[in-house]
């Protein structure tokens, strides 16, 4: 398919304000600025910074400086020599767990301190690329999968349609990579003039792991790779639940005129925005494609986010293909990145567009929502154990200080729920204590702490990309999404840490949810029977200091949250449908006026 298009310097994408069900994808798939023409000369990216841009920079710099001090004040305060518990002549199993109190109050307060340090730190070198026109007559295949019984052709057809509408000065192919070898997927790609690629029933790449491990995604790119890569200069890829903007690769392939930059990718934004789950799991995003990958783009170095990107063919194949994991763009991303760019000696880049070039579908149930927590957390636990170790000798350091501040995340909110759960237990039933304070002083310095925290993080949402929440939105409902996900990073890091097996499980699409169950939240009931049998023995034992009581309970109500929010919809529901069927309607319409409460 040869597509011959003049770019237009207006860079309209002639959606409109009104495409998508009222949202303005059209103005914020131009976050980053107009493009501009780099002329005939070298190119290199150039970036701008967003601390730089904003009129009013004081209250900014006031917050990344007193955040970080007053929760080194706290931590200093808490383990501060004079303060620990000194026990003349109590029992040796007591003292023990004094020291085991004092080591995980001191850890709690040490991750808190490196989260706002990680922030501030985001806040001060965030930054945003300066876009280029494309280079005219490269040739780019864009990519999607196809995964029968999993994804429906409907969704698929969706995809398809608007990557076909996708403008390209030059080559431009649409391919989708079917795993099936479906023939309903055949008809509709000969429909669309698409071209139809499967490696079902090739041995070599359905093998049972590495880069052509059977049933993922990596495994179904890299055996087209092998193929057709050679074929193309890029290729572009979105999800199966993606539907790209017509300007796709307008605002991604001029980047490319860098000759250091392996791939570019953008945010993530869920357009099936109806679902209570589906909006707070958007919102708890916003951090991460909001402020993270800005702060990757001072390093050169963002992270590969497999939902919509376009990718330097010459590059991927320098590290084998897509690597091998349960999020193999984080892990292709983290291996380009200590590698360089054999033509000219430095280390490969990429960029972090904020525009937003693909609308796709986010999770609509605690039950997919939780599996995909599972799946990316378990992917940043296996990137640590298996290619972190091998960074410090290949990586830039600033680029290694970006990559460690990101990857501790997961790990830092799972250790941090078990010792908060760890101290509070052990206080509340065996009286013990690591330090000695005043409740009211701990009280202070820690509400003022958070206070600190919370408003740097508000500040920043004056840098959304997300067209769907409103302006001046405060993102409560993603800080508290954020909060429910930590149960369930510690089961992911239990699981990582003993080897179990972690799998790839595509989430249900094309407006499908998998259904919620009193099971579904397991992990959640478990850590609330501990918490509230801990708080029944404090005051059986008359262990009752403010502080401990005070992080039982919020970690009981965080346990009891997305069960209380699931039971709260479930019976809403019913009565709806009760309704409805008492006047002679359709059960499916009574579900279809309750899905925003899902």
């Amino acid at each position: 398919m040869l597509r011959s298009e003049g770019n237009d310097t207006s860079d309209s994408d002639g959606t409109g304000a009104g495409a998508g069900g009222g949202y303005d994808y059209d103005a914020y798939s131009r976050l980053a600025g107009p493009l501009t023409d780099p002329g005939p000369a070298a190119h290199t990216v150039e970036y701008r910074s967003l601390l730089s841009r904003e009129p009013r920079r004081i209250r900014a710099v006031l917050l990344m400086v007193l955040a970080p001090v007053l929760s080194a004040v706290l931590l200093a305060y808490l383990v501060w020599p004079t303060h620990r518990t000194r026990r003349e002549g109590g029992d040796r199993w007591l003292v023990a767990l004094d020291a085991v109190m004092l080591a995980s109050i001191g850890l709690i307060c040490l991750f808190m301190l490196v989260n706002v340090v990680s922030i501030a730190h985001a806040t001060l070198v965030a930054r945003d690329p300066v876009p280029v026109l494309p280079e005219p007559g490269t040739r780019v295949a864009f990519l999607t999968t196809h995964v029968p019984g999993k994804e429906p052709l409907p969704m698929v057809r969706a995809t398809l349609e608007g990557a076909v509408r996708v403008r390209h000065q030059g080559v431009l192919d649409v391919w989708l990579l079917d795993e099936g070898d479906d023939e309903q997927a055949r008809a509709l790609c000969a429909e669309l003039g698409v071209r139809h690629f499967t490696r079902k029933g090739v041995p070599e790449w359905n093998r049972r792991s590495g880069v052509h491990k059977a049933r993922t995604k990596h495994g179904n790119y890299n055996a087209w790779i092998a193929l057709h890569g050679d074929a193309y200069d890029f290729f572009a890829s979105v999800d199966t639940d993606h539907v790209p903007l017509p300007n796709f690769l307008e605002r991604m392939l001029g980047y490319f005129r860098d000759p250091d930059v392996a791939f570019v990718v953008g945010p993530q934004v869920y357009g099936n925005y109806d679902s209570a789950v589906t909006k707070a799991a958007e919102s708890q995003q916003f951090l991460f494609h909001a402020l993270i990958q800005r702060a990757g783009n001072r390093y050169r170095a963002p992270m590969f986010v497999g939902t919509n990107n376009a990718v330097r063919v010459s590059a991927v194949l320098q590290v084998g293909g897509l690597y091998d994991s349960v999020t193999e763009d984080m892990a292709t991303g983290f291996e380009l990145h200590r590698r360089r760019n054999p033509a000219t000696g430095r280390y490969w880049r990429s960029v972090y567009t904020p525009d937003v070039l693909a609308v796709g579908e986010g999770p609509a149930s605690w039950t997919d929502f939780f599996t995909q927590q599972i799946r990316w957390s378990r992917g940043t636990y296996e990137t640590l154990l298996k290619q972190y170790w091998k960074a410090p000798l290949r990586t830039p350091p600033g680029r290694l200080l970006n990559y460690t501040l990101m990857l501790a995340y997961y790990p830092m909110t799972a250790v941090n729920w078990f010792l908060g759960v760890l101290s509070c237990t052990l206080h509340l039933w065996f009286g013990a204590s690591g330090t000695q304070v005043s409740s009211s002083v701990w009280l202070m310095l820690y509400s003022d702490a958070a206070a600190l925290q919370i408003g740097l993080y508000l500040w920043n949402r004056r840098h959304n990309v997300s067209p769907h929440e409103p302006e001046g939105s405060g993102g409560l409902a993603g800080m508290a999404m954020s909060a429910l996900c930590a149960p369930v990073y510690l089961a992911s890091l239990t699981s990582a840490v003993l080897r179990t097996s972690g799998r790839f499980v595509v989430t249900p699409k094309g407006g499908e949810a998998s259904p919620d169950r009193l099971a579904t939240f397991r992990i959640h009931l478990g850590w609330a029977a501990v918490l509230a049998s801990a708080l029944l023995a404090s005051v059986h034992f008359g262990h009752t200091h403010a502080a401990m009581r005070t992080w039982a309970v919020l970690a009981l109500a965080v346990s009891l949250a997305p069960v209380a929010v699931w039971a709260r919809s479930t019976v809403r529901e019913r009565r709806v449908t009760a309704r409805r069927a008492a006047r002679g309607e359709e059960p499916e319409a009574a579900l279809a006026t309750t899905s925003g409460g899902n």
